[in-house]
């Protein structure tokens, strides 16, 4: 199976596009980021986040893919920390954590998955998107947060995080048996746009500041590497594995494939401002790395379902 590298051309001006606004937002109408990204976190994120579990009716199989995703991104997270901190100071090493464990799974996966694959497809990506979503703010969140806070901190800092009782009130909703009006679900439909506007238009509020000592090469090669390099490997071997051993369907094996090669996550801005951790060096990763997608996703991809397909 090819990739087109035209279908990505979309979904990447219309982010680069939010991105611009953002920049604009930030050096004309001197727009303060942080609000926003304190809103994200704690009001459009848990919500979104509520809604599309809501809606995808978690079971017991989509439910494992959440948590083996959630499981993966912790352990590489954690992995890159220790690493990462020992090359690079404890606020730099604590993004490059946080980074290391997530990617733009929404925001550009989303609308790429859409393209690639049919609705039941979309669906098993979706439930993986969440279990990364969920390691960013819990497991992410407090990595990030322990580059500037003690433990204590940083755990209060998780347990005020409204989108662990989100994912917990979905499982509960369905666990009784409780249908949530149409009405409710429609009106929530604004938040996953809002969501990826506000989340890119970050990334540019923060490189309408930036400045060239904000460059660091050691930094953004970390990022891209693990991104790029790392991510893709994983993937692509727990896709072989998954193969050999259960008989994986193509459409779950391109939804892995695609979690492994998506840019780094705009989140990684927004969590950085949040705990006020370097976020001038996490958005100019974070841009880099999309710019690259249109080139490297198909790629990647191409190449890597040609392994799973002749393998």
């Amino acid at each position: 199976m090819a990739v087109d590298p035209t279908s990505l051309m979309g979904p990447l001006w219309t982010l680069l596009a939010f991105v611009a606004l953002g920049v604009l937002s930030a050096r004309r109408l001197k727009v303060d980021p942080r609000p926003i990204a304190t809103l994200l976190i704690y009001l459009i994120a848990p919500l979104t986040f509520f809604r599309a579990l809501v809606l995808g009716g978690p079971t017991p199989v989509y439910l494992a893919l959440t948590a083996a995703l959630f499981v993966i991104a912790s352990l590489v997270a954690v992995l890159i920390n220790r690493l990462g901190k020992r090359w690079l100071g404890d606020e730099e090493g604590s993004v490059l954590a946080f980074s290391a464990g997530t990617g733009n799974t929404g925001y550009f996966g989303l609308p790429v998955a859409l393209v690639l694959l049919p609705p039941s497809g979309v669906t098993l990506y979706l439930f993986c998107a969440l279990g990364v979503t969920l390691y960013e703010f819990t497991v992410g969140f407090y990595l990030s947060a322990r580059g500037r806070f003690t433990v204590r901190d940083s755990l209060l800092k998780i347990a005020r995080l409204p989108l662990i009782y989100a994912f917990l009130a979905a499982l509960l909703v369905e666990g009784v048996g409780v249908t949530v009006p149409a009405a409710v679900t429609d009106a929530m439909s604004v938040f996953p746009a809002t969501y990826t506007l506000l989340g890119m238009m970050i990334i540019g509020m923060t490189l309408g500041r930036v400045s060239v000592r904000s460059l660091d090469g050691r930094f953004i090669g970390a990022c891209v590497a693990v991104r790029y390099a790392l991510w893709p490997l994983l993937m692509l071997g727990a896709v072989l594995l998954l193969k050999a051993t259960t008989g994986l369907s193509q459409d779950m094996a391109l939804a892995l494939l695609l979690i492994g090669v998506v840019p780094m996550a705009a989140n990684v801005v927004v969590v950085a401002m949040e705990l006020g951790i370097a976020p001038e060096k996490g958005a100019l990763a974070v841009l880099i790395t999309t710019l690259a997608a249109p080139l490297v996703i198909p790629l990647y991809l191409s190449g890597m379902l040609g392994l799973v397909q002749g393998g």
